[in-house]
């Protein structure tokens, strides 16, 4: 599943291409990418045709882009689920195998499609906080802000971090404590702050617990510069690119190699339905695996 920096590509792809272009035509090819639009395909039609797109924000994995002219007051939100893509493609290129949703544009140039092989993700026009600038939808803005967003309090989070019954791999994926980190950049950020995902929150020292959001933010920064991870074709941006962080993972799913630091073998385990990559020996099994 795309984690934050992969969704910013998306997002600054979507930024550079259909800003400021207003929408002339919608067409909903599969009723499932649009199924969180409680009036159904019709409705999403007849609320985004003939609206002006804002500039793509983002909060944590979430997308939306603020709407004007005829959608004052409401925005169009994106969710890429598993598989999800937002591509901007020349209205000549034929269609995707999986495409659910199009829009073309009054301008006649490149059209926005929305493709999801397995149709985890979908597009909904929401009303958005009123009186927010940047146009949040209603339904997500109770999510946390990331580590890369400008407002993001560090001091808040740490203490908070420290305040949880928890353990520290749950806590980074808590997206009402901090949004965007996912299971790769969690397992990656732990292995750089060399702590076991099992460790509770509360034996986490204030310095242990800033070094750790240092390197949750460092090693998504990275990933970003290089338009993300991807392990198969179901991630890429609007242009249809993939990234290329996946060569530089020290942990996920690295099973069976080299620890980086140490030359000890990584190890795999199972972890809430996924898996946790961690180095046995620098990432040591915590003793008091008290903390919920």
């Amino acid at each position: 599943m795309p984690e934050l920096p992969e969704v910013e590509v998306v997002r600054r792809g979507l930024a550079n291409w259909v800003a400021g272009r207003t929408v002339a035509d919608v067409q909903v090819l599969h009723p499932r990418a649009v199924r969180r639009q409680p009036a159904g395909a019709a409705d999403f039609t007849a609320r985004l045709t003939g609206t002006t797109l804002g500039t793509a924000q983002r909060r944590g994995k979430y997308l939306w882009v603020p709407l004007s002219g005829t959608g004052a007051g409401f925005s169009l939100i994106g969710h890429l689920g598993m598989s999800g893509q937002l591509l901007v493609q020349d209205p000549a290129v034929p269609d995707e195998t999986h495409l659910r949703v199009r829009l073309r544009f009054a301008d006649g140039g490149r059209e926005l499609r929305f493709v999801d092989q397995r149709t985890f993700g979908g597009l909904a026009v929401e009303e958005a906080e009123e009186g927010d600038p940047e146009g949040t939808p209603v339904s997500i803005a109770h999510i946390a802000r990331d580590p890369l967003d400008q407002r993001f309090d560090d001091g808040t989070f740490v203490a908070a971090l420290r305040a949880k019954r928890t353990t520290v791999k749950r806590a980074l994926l808590d997206q009402t404590l901090i949004s965007g980190v996912g299971n790769i950049y969690a397992d990656e950020a732990l292995w750089r702050a060399k702590l076991h995902y099992d460790r509770p929150t509360a034996t986490l020292t204030r310095p242990q617990a800033a070094a750790l959001l240092a390197h949750a933010r460092d090693v998504m920064t990275a990933a970003l510069a290089v338009g993300g991870t991807s392990f198969d074709s179901l991630y890429v941006n609007v242009n249809g690119e993939s990234g290329y962080f996946s060569r530089d993972l020290d942990a996920y799913g690295r099973e069976h190699e080299p620890c980086r630091r140490c030359g000890t073998a990584i190890r795999r385990a199972a972890w809430m339905n996924r898996s946790s990559y961690f180095c046995p020996r620098c990432q040591r099994v915590p003793r008091d695996r008290s903390g919920g």
